[in-house]
């Protein structure tokens, strides 16, 4: 199926229309911290560091507008979620410290609501459950066992619950449905409306945005870019998926593609069908898994991963996805709702999210250099930038907190191999998950070993 709009940036920016550009870097300035990036990460560092410290002089240099990247284009899921490996991280920490990552993670909910809510900003945030779902009996035992890792890492009782087939379907009428797993005190936003009242909250605080200013390179107290140079003790890199783009960062993290669609409008007759009276978030245990919300104004948005990886880490042109990644995100929506069959995609879009070599995400401050960072997110992006914008914060200044004593903070992890391995590695992976889903699709009992073998080639 055809959407009617591609790209141009994302379905959010439609929604609410494009920003007019901010003035670029008018030459060269002196600052005390600069901020590379002007997404969620770059924006709540800014935000929280002149909080805590007015006087300090804050620039942030944007190649864009800020809200360009993944932080105007993701699924509008403001989780709180813990996504990563956490076997990874107790290798170099400790059972308690990764169960504090995982409650600070938690806490991010309500920080963003109640910053939103201080400053004033609207971005449809309603608090909502994630329902993970499970069509086949390999997808209810990865189920099953999610939810009880969840527990055994000391999830809160009053915040996960598994759920029957029956109690599923009556949250959201998923096509053979087995059951599922909610995990409560979550929300859904509208992301562009997010990242445009933080930027407008942080300029009203006295931090210059400068967009359309390219960054050219790095280096210890000094940014140089294509409208002259930034010098500053604290350089805070937070490029995200575009990090590949910056000289010497071209194998950091890997710009993994990740896509949308939204339908047109659902009347009330369909959504009776449906169901999803509680505007949960929706995705499910397929090797090639998915996210969904219901939109303010009564839309479906579906995403996932579609063709994941550009070879060379190119990104894409203003948000624009290939047919084929619609036609497979259509094929998931109709797959799990065939109510939907007749809705018209009004909109189709895609961006990139930062993935380091080990899928664990990090944040820290390299003194030698006095260049931060915060990201390789890994799709968890709206709840973890906050958490980084904090974080960077008690770094910067130098706090001993509980924040800076959590084991992603500092934490590095090898390099991508050169192309065209990591190429063929990603392709592979995503290749294999395709055929590993179909095949339990199929009526396969048991989760699909070809998803097993996808994970070990890229260490996933």
């Amino acid at each position: 199926m055809q959407a009617k709009v591609n790209g141009n940036i994302s379905f959010w920016y439609a929604d609410i229309g494009l920003p007019t550009f901010r003035p670029p870097l008018p030459g060269d300035i002196e600052a005390d911290v600069c901020i590379v990036g002007a997404g969620y990460t770059g924006l709540w560092t800014a935000y929280y560091l002149k909080k805590a410290e007015p006087s300090l002089r804050i620039a942030v240099v944007e190649k864009e507008f800020a809200g360009f990247g993944g932080s105007g284009r993701n699924g509008g899921w403001l989780s709180g979620g813990f996504g990563w490996s956490r076997e990874k991280y107790l290798k170099t920490s400790t059972r308690g410290a990764v169960v504090d990552m995982q409650r600070a993670m938690y806490g991010t909910v309500d920080e963003v609501v109640a910053a939103a809510e201080a400053e004033g900003i609207d971005a449809d945030i309603l608090r909502v459950d994630n329902l993970t779902v499970a069509t086949n009996k390999p997808q209810l035992d990865r189920a099953r066992a999610e939810y009880e890792e969840a527990k055994a890492w000391e999830t809160p009782a009053d915040r996960i619950a598994f759920l029957s087939a029956a109690e599923t379907r009556a949250r959201i009428n998923v096509r053979n449905v087995q059951g599922g797993y909610i995990l409560r005190g979550m929300a859904r936003v509208q992301p562009a409306k997010l990242v445009r009242g933080l930027a407008g909250t942080v300029e009203r605080l006295g931090v210059p945005i400068y967009e359309q200013t390219t960054v050219l390179a790095l280096e210890k107290g000094k940014v140089t870019t294509d409208r002259g140079n930034v010098r500053a003790p604290i350089i805070v890199r937070a490029t995200e998926g575009f990090t590949a783009g910056i000289p010497g960062n071209e194998r950091l993290w890997l710009p993994l593609n990740s896509a949308q669609i939204v339908t047109e409008p659902v009347s009330d007759a369909l959504w009776a069908e449906i169901g999803w009276k509680g505007h949960e978030l929706l995705g499910d245990t397929a090797h090639a898994y998915c996210y969904a919300q219901r939109t303010r104004e009564g839309r479906i948005t579906m995403g996932g991963r579609g063709v994941p990886y550009r070879y060379g880490s190119r990104t894409d042109v203003r948000g624009q996805t290939q047919q084929e990644t619609i036609d497979q995100l259509h094929g998931i929506l109709i797959r799990l709702l065939p109510q939907t069959r007749s809705l018209k995609i009004d909109h189709a879009w895609c961006g990139v999210l930062g993935v380091p070599r080990d899928w664990c995400t990090t944040a820290g401050l390299d003194e030698a250099t006095g260049i931060a960072w915060a990201g390789g997110y890994v799709g968890l992006g709206v709840s973890s930038s906050n958490l980084s914008g904090r974080t960077l914060r008690d770094l910067i200044l130098g706090r001993d907190t509980e924040l800076t004593r959590l084991p992603w903070v500092n934490r590095r992890v090898r390099k991508w191999e050169p192309e065209p391995l990591r190429w063929l590695g990603v392709h592979s992976m995503y290749q294999l998950y395709r055929i590993a889903d179909a095949r339990e699709e199929a009526g396969l009992q048991h989760s699909s070993r070809l998803a097993a073998i996808a994970d070990s080639i890229t260490g996933h």
